[in-house]
Order: structure tokens, then sequence, then C-alpha cells
């Protein structure tokens, strides 16, 4: 082996030492909440309280902060990447500590300041001028989703466990999930918003909460060529000091570092079908009971479909009935709304929204958030808390608007963005993940910004986004899916073309 060989072999070896390193439990104590570290032109954080499974606590906000801050002003930060120790990136906020704070009058401020400081962070996560990359190798969960979901560059393993499952302790979905999940492909956002639903390994990315699905064998190898890339590929992001050249700079190194991820993505089976059980007619399903702006509304559509022809459909009607069912009502018809609000928000205004919504359940609206953590994650009891009020019907829209007023806040509850990081623009959260719906109902009714026109065949429309995404794994199977969900087969009996057609009602799935 040659010398350059033997030192890329060390130099890995050391890099998956520094991923995989654990401490012994005599010193675990004496560590700092998050580790950071640099390799070479690359910025790395670690969330290192695995015995916790990394839950944000008020130390980790208060580490990470400055050390983000400093890294956006650097010249010589070119890329910052974070995890963490142990199997979770991060599995939420250490949400025991805030109740306990919030049901004292005398600490209550201290409570609504922990989701200030959180949402903060995740806002400038999202604007740092240098490409972010989130490894979610393992459980990626509320506050995790927050530190991971504003990443240019979102990574799954098979190890990943994705959810914001407010909703089961009397919160809300927040860290930005009105801004994120109301942009997801159809109604997903919601079903998984109002019930917590899981995503798992490849389906995570499917669904385009993560941009690249790598096993986590290569990840240590990832690392190495990102730090190295840094150097080599001479367009670090500080080179070009006027502000266009600057831009055009950062652009062009985002796309070598997607380039870079994605030669270590893995193939899926070769059956031309996504691997996550969200498709097809549950997918249908779906997008056509949480189309409402009523929780009752979609309950009663998920009633009907309790009857439908396919065993696999009734049952999962069945079981989301029951799930809705022990969520907190009032959770349930404060996110919904959030959901619905959240659309037309940008980040900004859905984080300042979401405090809001914090502020209520810290301050008094409702006494659903102490009973969820106390009985979900203290007690662990089985069945469903005791939700005050116990049914949607007493949970009224005068009640529900209480959360969005601005009623609980006060002055000290101001988002406050560093002036430098509020004026830099937010690319929108699934800029390099697979096509999105819309995307591929662009290119179907010929609307696309390709300049593409409509009468696209199957394969036609398959080639199209592999050139545009330059041949991204998974892109096959999610315009597949799409197509063959969403679209009608036009013959022309002509013999020669059969050619497509966007479905655009949704309808109850047959």
């Amino acid at each position: 082996m040659s010398r350059s060989g033997t030192t890329a072999v060390k130099r890995t070896q050391v890099i998956t030492r520094h991923m995989m390193s654990t401490t012994s439990t005599s010193t675990r104590h004496e560590e700092p909440q998050v580790i950071f570290d640099s390799l070479l032109s690359v910025r790395t954080y670690k969330l290192n309280r695995p015995k916790k499974l990394n839950a944000l606590s008020h130390e980790m906000l208060r580490l990470l902060r400055p050390k983000i801050e400093e890294w956006s002003r650097s010249d010589l930060c070119t890329a910052i990447w974070g995890w963490g120790e142990g199997r979770a990136f991060c599995a939420g906020g250490d949400v025991a500590g805030v109740v306990q704070a919030a049901a004292d009058p005398k600490t209550r401020d201290k409570a609504t300041d922990f989701f200030k400081s959180e949402f903060e962070l995740d806002y400038m996560l999202a604007a740092v001028p240098q490409p972010y990359v989130a490894i979610m190798d393992g459980i990626t969960m509320g506050g995790g989703v927050g530190l991971s979901i504003p990443a240019n560059f979102r990574v799954a393993t098979e190890n990943t466990v994705f959810a914001m499952p407010e909703t089961k302790i009397g919160y809300c979905p927040d860290v930005g999930a009105s801004y994120f999940l109301s942009r997801l492909d159809g109604e997903m956002g919601t079903y998984l918003a109002l019930t917590g639903d899981t995503l798992k390994g490849r389906a995570v990315f499917e669904h385009g909460f993560a941009t690249h699905y790598i096993p986590a064998r290569r990840l240590p190898m990832l690392l190495e060529s990102m730090s190295d890339s840094s150097n080599v590929a001479g367009l670090g992001v500080r080179q070009g000091r006027r502000v266009k050249e600057y831009q055009m700079n950062t652009k062009e190194y985002s796309k070598r570092i997607n380039k870079l991820i994605e030669e270590y993505a893995l193939e899926a089976e070769p059956t031309d079908k996504l691997v996550s059980d969200f498709v097809g007619v549950k997918r249908s399903a779906i997008d056509w009971a949480f189309r409402h702006h009523k929780v009752e509304k979609i309950i009663v559509d998920l009633q009907k479909l309790t009857s439908h022809s396919d065993p696999s459909i009734s049952k999962w009607a069945s079981t989301t009935i029951d799930t809705l069912n022990l969520r907190s009502p009032t959770s349930l018809k404060v996110a919904l709304r959030a959901i619905r609000t959240g659309k037309s928000k940008n980040l900004l205004r859905a984080l300042e929204m979401e405090l809001q919504i914090a502020a209520a359940c810290c301050r008094g609206a409702t006494p659903d958030f102490k009973i969820g953590v106390e009985a979900v994650l203290v007690e662990r009891i089985n069945g469903r808390p005791n939700w005050s009020p116990a049914t949607l019907e007493e949970v009224s829209a005068e009640k529900v608007d209480e959360f969005f007023n601005g009623k609980y806040l006060t002055d000290a509850d101001k988002l406050d963005i560093p002036e430098e990081f509020a004026e830099r623009r937010i690319l929108e959260p699934f800029h390099y993940a697979l096509p999105t719906e819309l995307e591929i109902r662009q290119m179907v009714t010929g609307d696309h910004p390709s300049g593409a026109s409509s009468g696209l065949t199957e394969d036609e429309l398959v080639d199209k986004f592999n050139v545009l995404y330059d041949g991204k794994v998974g892109v096959k199977e999610k315009v597949l899916e799409v197509a063959r969900r969403r679209c009608q087969l036009v013959d022309n009996a002509d013999g020669n073309r059969v050619w497509l057609q966007w479905r655009h009602s949704v309808e109850e799935p047959r």
C-alpha cells in the first residue's frame, strides 16, 4: 500500500474512533453535554447525554448557541456536522424538567425560556452560511428534529427513528414543525403531527425528512471525504468576498457536498417501489381523511374507512382512530390549527407562533402538558392519561384561540435572532431531498420551471427527474409511486402513445 493510502486508512480509523468514542461510567459525568471538534475545515458538534438519549437540556442549548455563532463568522469553517453519542441523535427536549419549572409560578418563566432558546437555535442552524450536515443516526424526535431539519443535508441510516410525538404528552409539535410538516406531500405532515407516528430507516429519506440514506458503517468515510473536500475542492465558502461571488461559491460548494454525500448513498432493492408503509392506497387514505380543518371531521372520514374493502386499510383506519383517542383533545385541535396556519408562514414566523403555543402550555392555558408528561414519561402508565377536557367536543374554538393570540406571552418572550442570521435567505427544507409531489405534478401538467411540456409517458417522466436530480438514489421509486397514485393513463387509441394525466381532486380511496 502506498504512503498516501496508508495515511488515508489511518485517518479513517481515527475518525471512526472519534465518532464512535465512549467514556467509562466513572468519567462520563465529567464530560460536557456537547463535544465540539475540528477536522480540518469541518466543524463538528456531538450531543453527549447518551443515557438520556441526548435529550436537549438548558446546558446543551447554552453550549451550542455561541459555538454556532462563532463558526458562522469564521473564514476557516467551510462546513458544520452534527450527530449524537450512543443510540440517539436527540430524542427531544428534556420536557420533564420544563414541566417541573412550569408548575411553580416562581420558575415558570424558565420553562418558557427553554423553548425560546431552543427555537432561536433552530432558526440559527437554518441560517448558517456554511453547509450544515445533520447525522440522524438513531432516535430523532421532537427537539432532535429541530436540530436536524434546518440542515441543508440530513442523513438517515438504518438506525433512524423519526417522530414528532408531542400530542402524546399534551403538547404540540414545535421546533418549526408548523413550517416543515405543513409543506410535506399531501397530508402526511398532518397525519404525523396528530398521531405522533414514527418513520424508520429508509422511509425517513423517502418522505423528505432526510436528504440522503447512508448505512451507518459508511459515516466515518463520509466525514473523512468531507474534511478533505473542503480543501481539495478549492472553493471555500468564504473565498468570494463580494456578496454575489460569495453566494455563488456557497451554492456551488453545497452542490459539491451534495454530490459527495450521494456517493455514499445506498441503492434500494431493485423493485421500483418505496419501502415506506405510507404509499399507494394508504397514502391516498391519509390525504383524503386528514384534509380537513377540524379533527372531528378527520375522525368521521376515518370511521368510513373502517369499512374499506381492503383489510389493510380498514385495520389502519381503526388503529388510527384508537391512536387519536389516546391523544390530548386540546393538543389535537391546537396542532391541527398550527399546521394549517404554518403553511403560509416563513420559518421565523412559524417559530414565533409556536412560542406562543409553548408559553400557553407552560402558563396555564391547559393542564394537559403537565398531565401528559407525568403520565407518559414519569409514571409510564399504559392507556389514556386523564386529559382535561376529556373530549374533542369540550375544546371550543375560543379555547384554541388562546394558544395563538399571544395572551400568555411576555415582552421577554420575543425570539432574539442575531441580525446576520435574520437577514440570510433560508433554503426550503426539501431542497436536496427527493422530488416533492408538487414538483412531480408540475412536470406532469407542463408547469415545471424547467419548461417541460405535458403529455409525458411514465418513462419520460422518470427520465426527466433523473436528469434534473443527476441520478440521485431513490428518484425513480418516488416518481413512480406518485405517478401511479395521482395520475391516470390516457390512451389516444392510436396504438402509439399512452400518457399521464394528473388527477387534481382527492377522492375517497376505493
